[in-house]
């Protein structure tokens, strides 16, 4: 089976500077990849060639991507003059919009905030329509620019495990630009790294269903993308004992 995203020999550049430099890339119909890097990586800057958006960008290279893809940006970027239902069927075709809206707006838990604007919508309740706007279409892909990197810890749990639901109930292909090493591997099957304008590690991510072995299994990944990422390790934690002094002869 051909992926869905296709990515070959990618070169972007802004003036001189190079930002991608021969990137290759393959994303599988169902598969949620989250693609990591350091600041200035050109993490968004893929996202953004994938989708179509690069206008400002220069470069050359292949990208294969299907027509019925949607984005999710860190802000939710609703129109505060259109009610909720408004934003998340605007300029979806079909009688049924409305209805498909609805439900889809019941898919992120805002049933009846229909006709709220969104000045009335928490952060979090605003990147659900932000997310029902990108479902409803039913993307062949979803790209997702740090869609939680503006939200509460607490609510960012939350949209974890609703975006988990919804791609599995979906099941488009995902790639999730985030700087969270913790969230890639929480939600992603695979985790890309970009260094150099490159792709310098790909990952499977294999988390077991539960238990210790997810816990040892995400604790060995981290530290390995810590490494990759040029972060040092935490050190070994203090004793809570003190260590007793040798006697001294004297």
């Amino acid at each position: 089976m051909s992926p869905v995203v296709s990515v070959r020999n990618l070169v972007r550049r802004f003036t001189l500077k190079g930002v991608l430099n021969g990137l290759d890339l393959d994303i599988a119909r169902g598969e949620f990849v989250a693609l990591l890097g350091r600041s200035g990586s050109g993490k968004s800057t893929l996202l953004r060639a994938i989708a179509g958006l690069d206008h400002e960008a220069e470069g050359e290279g292949e990208i294969r991507a299907p027509e019925r893809l949607s984005v999710v940006f860190q802000d939710a970027r609703l129109l505060p003059w259109k009610r909720v239902l408004d934003n998340v069927v605007l300029g979806l075709p079909g009688a049924d919009a409305q209805a498909r809206g609805r439900r889809a707006l019941a898919e992120v838990e805002l049933a009846g905030r229909e006709a709220s604007w969104p000045a009335e919508l928490s952060g979090g309740e605003q990147q659900r329509v932000a997310l029902a706007r990108a479902l409803v279409r039913e993307p062949e892909l979803l790209l997702a620019d740090e869609p939680f990197g503006a939200l509460d810890a607490l609510t960012r749990i939350r949209m974890h495990v609703l975006v988990r639901r919804l791609s599995q109930a979906h099941h488009p292909a995902v790639l999730l630009v985030t700087h969270d090493v913790d969230e890639a591997i929480e939600l992603a099957d695979r985790i890309v790294l970009l260094d150099g304008g490159r792709l310098a590690a790909d990952l499977a991510v294999n988390l077991p269903a539960a238990g210790p072995a997810r816990a040892q299994r995400a604790a060995e990944l981290k530290a390995r993308l810590l490494v990759l990422l040029g972060v040092e390790a935490d050190p070994p934690a203090a004793s809570a004992d003190p260590v007793p002094l040798a006697a001294s002869n004297g």
